[in-house]
């Protein structure tokens, strides 16, 4: 059975600027797993298991994608784990996932003496590709009593989580809240203790949008203050049940947690955070990668009016080759489904943005390249 959850409609545009080329198509699923259909032919669903890991902003939305591919083929099964997009990556380059959910691309510059890129084109034998599937904003979720509306720019976000802003009164917080009585009680930070791409996204945010104010490397892992939980819901549950808490968390998990969202002010007013503001700074966003490698660029420092800034694309990680062929049917079956129209629009019930036609067409033809 589908899971039917309350959430917000969102509805975002994404660049559809997206250059694709075509790498050899070795579609042996025949049509759309998920394909508006209501029955699924065997050749469209492959039996077998997989195993994936990753980002745990993904979660509510690929457990969707999991059970409505599994309504319609049920000799397969999909299990995924939400560790993290940092230990997700990890598990895919070691060969112990089928594929890896991340919230940002594989790295093509060297850290730590490797390149991601690379480490995973020498595992998969054969380039592997960034293919987003979900897109989702940050949310900068807290718990106030008695605040209902909350304007932060980039500067006051970036010193409130790196130590520097210490209590809710604080004159830079009053500064650009006027008229709403904030308490003197301490600001409790926390931050993800995993490595997180929502954590990356959310540092490219600062660094992108208060460089004077957040000068650490963006990444996976914390660098600021505060106290570490781990995942999405961790950090969400903790605010949750903290008064005067506050942390950045995927969308849907705010809205789980009946959290408090900041409007932000990245220089052109503030901006509530909904479906339209976030399309408005996706529509920003560059294409970064080439043929079919999906990554995209995003401009967390957009001054574009009504654009809410701080956003993430979940990106599933393949091998454009596998090793296996009976995975590599299963794993494109699993992801033609997921990218269907369908299952995309189930997820705008969810507190998730739905990939738009033009984008989900280009994702389709990247599957069909999977071999």
């Amino acid at each position: 059975m589908k899971i039917q959850r309350l959430g917000l409609l969102a509805s975002v545009a994404v660049v559809g600027s997206i250059a694709l080329t075509a790498c050899g198509s070795d579609n042996n699923n025949g049509t759309d797993a998920a394909g508006g259909s209501s029955s699924s032919s065997s050749s469209d669903c492959p039996t077998g298991t997989l195993n994936a890991e990753g980002s745990s902003a993904q979660k509510n939305a690929i457990d969707e994608a999991i059970s409505s591919f599994q309504d319609k083929c049920s000799g397969a099964t999909v299990n995924y784990n939400p560790t993290g997009s940092g230990a997700g990556i990890k598990q895919f380059l070691a060969g112990q996932v089928d594929f890896a959910g991340s919230d940002s691309a594989l790295k093509t510059t060297e850290k730590d003496g490797k390149v991601e890129a690379d480490e995973a084109a020498k595992y998969c034998g054969s380039p592997a590709w960034n293919l987003p599937m979900v897109t989702g904003p940050i949310a900068v979720a807290y718990h106030v009593k008695g605040v209902d509306k909350l304007v932060l720019t980039p500067e006051v976000i970036a010193n409130i989580f790196n130590g520097k802003v210490t209590t809710w009164n604080d004159a830079s917080i009053a500064k650009i809240n006027s008229g709403v009585t904030l308490p003197s009680e301490p600001i409790k930070v926390f931050f993800r203790s995993d490595e997180s791409g929502t954590t990356e996204n959310f540092t490219k945010y600062l660094n992108g949008a208060a460089p004077s104010a957040w000068t650490a490397e963006p990444g996976k892992a914390w660098t600021g203050k505060g106290e570490g939980k781990e995942k999405s819901a961790g950090v969400a549950g903790a605010v949750q049940s903290t008064e005067g808490g506050i942390t950045y968390a995927e969308w849907s998990y705010a809205k789980d947690n009946k959290l408090g969202i900041a409007q932000i002010d990245n220089g052109a007013g503030p901006v509530e955070l909904t479906g339209e503001t976030v399309g408005k700074a996706i529509a920003t966003a560059k294409a970064d990668g080439q043929g079919n490698d999906l990554r995209l660029k995003l401009d967390y420092a957009t001054k574009e009016a009504g654009a809410y800034p701080i956003n993430l694309v979940t990106y599933e990680i393949v091998c454009s080759k596998s090793k296996d062929a009976a995975k590599a049917k299963l794993v494109k079956a699993f992801l033609k489904s997921f990218a269907s129209e369908e299952t995309q629009k189930s997820l705008e019930e969810i507190g998730y943005a739905p990939l738009p036609d033009e984008v989900r067409t280009k994702v389709d033809a990247a599957i069909d390249a999977l071999s």
